[in-house]
């Protein structure tokens, strides 16, 4: 019997006679009151079967409680000529008697099996929920990306000014080492000072480029990466 047993359940019982003599049959069981059997007693022909019905009335159902219910199915051949079925078990000898005993199980369905039968219509609404619920955060989230965006496009204008500033300042310096270099080559007098003027000026001019280019990779990483 599968719950839950707030209202009456109904199990079927079929019985079988393999027999080529007619068999009356008779169900029993241990809780009569608990228990409807429909038809309880009666007559099946040879190679026939009937279908019992057994209805477990309503009860509080406790599964720490084990079930100690029993059903028999007692059966016999029945005489020829048969005009009252009382007297055929009253008169029926033991040896004549067959019996098949069965034990009543009590089963609750599974959660899965609950949740199966939920109604659609239900749940609908409760999806349109976490529907609705779910992207209320993201106008939040959004101002703040645009924010950052724009911090970080500012920031790159700012960077490529400085960028151009120091292309400018690369490229005056690179004209002033031509210079210095030219004055170096039309000084034919070889003197010192003309020597000095041009070491200074080929060496002044590496020197100052890289200086710049590490304080300009410095300055653009330490504000992407902080």
């Amino acid at each position: 019997f599968s719950g839950p047993f707030t209202d009456v359940v109904t199990t079927n019982l079929k019985l079988r006679n393999p027999s080529d003599r007619k068999v009356c049959f008779k169900v029993k069981t241990t809780a009569p009151r608990r228990y409807c059997v429909r038809p309880n007693s009666g007559i099946i022909d040879p190679g026939s079967s009937v279908i019992v019905s057994v209805m477990l009335q309503p009860f509080d159902y406790d599964p720490n409680e084990k079930s100690k219910h029993k059903f028999m199915v007692q059966t016999t051949y029945a005489p020829p000529n048969i005009s009252d079925m009382e007297a055929v078990w009253k008169e029926a000898k033991p040896d004549e008697l067959m019996d098949s005993k069965l034990r009543c199980v009590f089963e609750m369905p599974n959660e899965n099996d609950k949740l199966n039968d939920i109604d659609a219509s239900k749940s609908a609404p409760v999806l349109n929920t976490s529907k609705q619920d779910g992207p209320m955060p993201k106008p939040h989230s959004v101002s703040l990306n645009d924010t950052e965006t724009r911090k970080l496009v500012e920031e790159c204008k700012r960077l490529q000014a400085e960028i151009m500033k120091l292309t400018d300042e690369n490229r005056h310096l690179r004209d002033e080492g031509l210079r210095l270099r030219k004055v170096a080559h039309s000084d034919k007098s070889g003197s010192p000072t003309a020597l000095a003027l041009r070491d200074n000026g080929s060496n002044s001019l590496p020197s100052l480029l890289v200086v710049i280019a590490a304080i300009f990779i410095g300055f653009f990483l330490g504000k992407f990466i902080l």
